[in-house]
């Protein structure tokens, strides 16, 4: 493990650690428009949603490490407090980091990356047409972190409209991760896609609460076959299958294993923790547990 004190680095050097490792980051596509009405389009990975009462959108353009210069986005919504933020999707990524280029002041990236703005209904600066999902903001505060160069300015944006393609809808009304066809920001020069293989779906602990790691018996959480992942599969549980239910799945689902390997006990837990393993990839966690508290009830 390789120890690295922030001090220690360049801007550049440190930037490059926190963007590497903190990914993927969504993308803010804001539209602004400045003290003129002079429209700006640029995107920001430095974003996140923050709250849902009140709908709350954050990013930051942050001060340029090389030079310590701000960007037009940021003296925008100083001027005109409001902006429009724009998700991005893979089918105009080319065109959004075309727009990130430094253009000078008053250049419309809508017409360099070949964007099509039209007119929102609360806020003057201009939505995307491109972008399924777009949100209408007003910038509620700047917050500069600091006035080197690298430091942050998170706008908080307050979203008062939201428009939303109806391409990208299921059958409930909401919005289909397999549709939107989102792109994430990475280190260096990288992105990724959110679609086809890259999704998968896990149940998040709500109000139910699982036993937990420390349920497991003592040869399943010291396990050279488990993983720490595959593990904490096992620990979102409810509850622990009872003694009957092991017996049972012992005698029909397990006799021939125990059987055939029943004098070498070190070679039985490894095939049960290896069976263990195949049906967690099945998503049968239930049948996991079964399998290892088997080998305790031998």
């Amino acid at each position: 493990m390789k120890h690295v004190d922030p001090k220690d680095l360049s801007i550049s050097e440190l930037h490059s650690y926190l963007v590497g490792a903190i990914g993927p980051r969504p993308v803010a596509f804001a539209s602004t428009i400045d003290a003129e009405g002079r429209p700006n389009l640029s995107p920001f990975s430095f974003f996140n949603v923050f709250g849902a009462n009140p709908p709350l959108l954050i990013f930051s353009p942050a001060r340029r490490g090389r030079d310590n210069t701000t960007k037009h986005s940021y003296h925008n919504v100083k001027a005109v407090p409001e902006v429009v933020i724009n998700v991005v999707t893979y089918d105009m990524v080319h065109q959004t980091s075309l727009a990130s280029t430094e253009y000078p002041e008053g250049v419309n990236e809508f017409v360099k990356a070949g964007f099509t703005p039209i007119a929102s209904e609360k806020v003057r600066p201009f939505r995307v047409k491109e972008s399924p999902v777009q949100f209408e903001c007003r910038v509620k505060q700047v917050i500069e972190t600091g006035t080197g160069g690298g430091a942050g300015n998170l706008v908080l944006c307050e979203v008062v409209m939201i428009h939303v393609d109806e391409a990208v809808l299921d059958d409930r009304g909401k919005i289909d991760q397999r549709k939107i066809d989102l792109v994430g920001r990475m280190g260096g020069h990288f992105y990724c896609r959110a679609h086809g293989d890259a999704l998968f779906e896990l149940a998040q602990p709500s109000t139910q609460i699982g036993v937990g790691v420390d349920a497991l018996p003592p040869e399943a959480r010291n396990s050279r076959v488990l993983t720490g992942n595959e593990l904490g599969q096992l620990g979102g549980i409810l509850h622990v299958p009872d003694e009957t239910s092991v017996n049972e799945y012992k005698l029909t689902e397990l006799s021939d294993i125990f059987i055939e390997h029943q004098d070498n006990p070190s070679e039985l837990e490894g095939l049960l923790h290896r069976h263990a393993q195949d049906l967690l990839r099945q998503g049968r966690v239930e049948d996991a547990w079964k399998t290892l508290l088997a080998f305790n009830a031998r």
